[in-house]
């Protein structure tokens, strides 16, 4: 009487045993049957890592990619920033915008060029009208890239946006202690989130998916969110022609 049964059971387990093997070998995504799946499987393994090595791996794979593009908003001093920048070694292209005025920097080795309408040069503030002088030399600029001397105070201003090294440098800091946070996905990128000061300090997401690339930064204390894409998608990069540009020599135009 107790044969049958027991040989049920013989089959039924050598028939899980054989579905266990099969699903372990085909998707390598469960580590026993019936043990839940490991969240690391088939990653770059910078979950495994503690908080601060995976900032850390993170930093050194934004530092060593040949180019990236950062889009989103800063706060800062009190002003917010738009920005949709591409950046490589040799310089950056792309745009700025801050109270409702844009305005395009492009940068080629040393040389800075910045290019906007002819409001953002006669922008005097609220309530205010520019001169007939100043209107006329404005209009002259429109839509033109103007050279930014090295001496001129908005040279280092404006050039630190189209710098990868400095701006990667800057932007992806947290702060406080850190953290491992939640597992989720950038796009279609899996990704882990390193928490500064339980996000206080920012939160910064990092793939898990092919190299351990920064892919989104939300900064502490609400001053901004920002994107990080492209990584290693070169784009051209090029001084304007001559009847593109106007050279003021060693000082931009008073606005």
């Amino acid at each position: 009487m107790t044969a049958l049964p027991l040989a049920s059971r013989a089959r039924r387990a050598a028939f899980v045993g054989a579905v266990c093997a099969g699903v372990v070998a085909g998707a390598a995504s469960l580590t026993a049957c019936g043990g839940g799946e490991d969240p690391d499987a088939g990653t770059n393994g910078v979950g495994r890592l503690t908080a601060t090595k995976i900032q850390s791996k993170a930093a050194r794979s934004a530092q060593a990619a040949s180019a990236v593009r950062l889009s989103g908003t800063v706060v800062s001093k009190g002003h917010t920033y738009s920005l949709d920048m591409r950046l490589k070694g040799e310089g950056g292209t792309g745009s700025v915008t801050s109270k409702g005025q844009t305005f395009r920097l492009l940068r080629v080795g040393e040389q800075l060029f910045l290019k906007a309408d002819s409001e953002f040069w006669t922008h005097e503030g609220a309530g205010k009208q520019p001169q007939q002088a100043d209107a006329g030399a404005a209009a002259k600029l429109d839509g033109k890239y103007v050279k930014v001397p090295k001496g001129d105070p908005a040279y280092q201003q404006l050039s630190g946006f189209t710098d990868k090294d400095v701006l990667l440098s800057g932007m992806l800091t947290l702060h406080g202690q850190l953290a491992k946070g939640d597992r989720g996905r950038t796009g279609d990128t899996r990704t882990i989130k390193v928490l500064g000061d339980e996000g206080a300090g920012g939160t910064l997401s990092v793939a898990l998916d092919g190299k351990p690339y920064p892919l989104r930064l939300e900064r502490g204390g609400h001053a901004g969110t920002l994107k990080l894409t492209e990584w290693n998608t070169d784009f051209d990069l090029r001084e304007p022609d001559q009847s593109e540009m106007v050279d003021y020599g060693k000082q931009l135009p008073t606005s």
